[in-house]
């Protein structure tokens, strides 16, 4: 049974951030609907199958890759917590847990 996705305010202002600068760039929203969606059904694959992110050192905080986004997230007994929507691009200095 799939767990329940929660968003914290910092992945939901990544999920905006990245889908806007998408939009912004290409000029029209097709690619960040495309985008979107991928990023939905990893998430639903998250809420089934939980550790199939990697494990942080030392941490409870999972991630998994795709393509050029890492997702944070948290597995706790009834949800999954998705922290941040980090695009690897971007320097690695600025991400913060």
């Amino acid at each position: 049974m799939a767990k329940r996705i929660i968003w914290s305010p910092q992945a939901v202002a990544d999920r905006i951030s990245i889908l806007d600068y998408w939009h912004q760039r290409i000029g029209n929203k097709s690619y960040s609907r495309k985008l979107d969606n991928s990023l939905k059904k990893i998430i639903k694959k998250i809420a089934y199958y939980p550790k199939i992110g990697r494990q942080l050192a030392d941490r409870k905080e999972r991630f998994f890759v795709k393509d050029s986004y890492q997702i944070f997230y948290i597995e706790t007994d009834r949800s999954i917590e998705i922290l941040h929507i980090w695009d690897s691009r971007r320097s690695p200095e600025d991400l913060k847990l």
